[in-house]
């Protein structure tokens, strides 16, 4: 018992930070906030499709109102609201899951392999990162999928994900180059550990919460693309996503006829995850620079001082 008394005691001195870590994270009101909401949404996703009807079955009731029967009303071909709200919360995780992927693959190839490498290596995915990045995303995508005429969810999630990773990647060529030339990546090489060890042992974990955060943004960005596609009719074809159900509340005259329970549901259910996708980034970036969380503790407690403490505050400090 005492043997295992002091052995726990080693381990919390050893790394007396981590239990404090795990405390912050866990008070994080932003990251609870946003894994709540966020959670529910994909919960609803990947559940509703099954307990919902077929969002494509045409019944005899049109533009009816949120009922027993149809609890967020029917389209104008009486179609069931809810039914495609769910399956429209299916398309649009499953684009966002889709382009948070490719990102993360083509940014860490092209952005840590290639800031890491060095050389013609790395001036080679230096030169082809710039080239994307300068290329408009948003007109290139319209472009592809305007001579597309079958469009599927893949086939934009493609096309989003080709058109959104070069921001990343310099992102993380930026911060490679800064973990290449640390003592640790050193010493390892001199070592004479692998290349590959190197870089998944002593460089890629550190690079996690960056690439987290790259993650979320890109997954953001897909959705709401996505959604501006298929609102402007460039979208999946097919396929149900919330942006397709705006465009189809838009073609119904879903405003002008007072249908709000047509459009209202899908537009909110976009601010929601933005909203909680948003929550959990801005958490994650506290979590990488602790400057920021400090800086935001201190405004906060600024905010909540009078002018005359804050007065004496900054006399005191001078």
């Amino acid at each position: 018992m005492t043997m295992t008394t002091e052995l726990s005691e080693q381990a919390i001195n050893q790394n007396p930070e981590e239990p404090i870590k795990v405390r912050r994270l866990a008070r994080n009101k932003k990251l609870l906030a946003g894994l709540l909401i966020g959670g529910a949404i994909l919960l609803f996703g990947l559940i509703g499709p099954f307990l919902t009807q077929d969002p494509r079955l045409v019944n005899d009731i049109g533009l009816a109102g949120p009922s027993a029967d149809h609890w967020l009303g029917t389209t104008q071909t009486g179609q069931d609201v809810l039914a495609q709200l769910a399956h429209g919360t299916r398309g649009s995780l499953l684009v966002g899951a889709i382009v948070g992927l490719l990102t993360l693959l083509l940014s860490a190839f092209f952005g840590v392999v290639g800031a890491y490498a060095g050389g013609w290596l790395d001036e080679l995915f230096s030169l082809f990162t710039n080239v994307m990045l300068v290329i408009p995303g948003l007109p290139l995508v319209i472009v592809i999928s305007s001579y597309v005429p079958d469009k599927s969810i893949w086939l934009v999630s493609v096309v989003l994900a080709i058109t959104s990773w070069a921001g990343s990647a310099r992102v993380l060529r930026g911060y490679t180059l800064s973990l290449r030339s640390r003592d640790y990546v050193l010493a390892s090489r001199v070592a004479g550990e692998r290349r590959w060890r190197i870089l998944t042992v002593e460089i890629l974990p550190n690079l996690i919460p960056l690439l987290a955060s790259q993650v979320v943004f890109a997954v953001i960005f897909a959705i709401l693309g996505e959604a501006g596609l298929s609102y402007l009719g460039l979208g999946a074809s097919g396929s149900f996503t919330w942006g397709t159900m705006l465009y189809y509340a838009q073609n119904g005259l879903a405003l002008r006829l007072g249908a709000w329970w047509w459009f209202v549901p899908p537009g909110l259910m976009l601010a929601l995850f933005g909203a909680a996708l948003s929550l959990i980034n801005f958490s994650i970036d506290e979590i990488i620079n602790p400057k920021l969380r400090h800086q935001t503790r201190a405004d906060r407690k600024s905010w909540r001082m009078s002018r005359e403490q804050l007065h004496k505050a900054k006399e005191a400090t001078l």
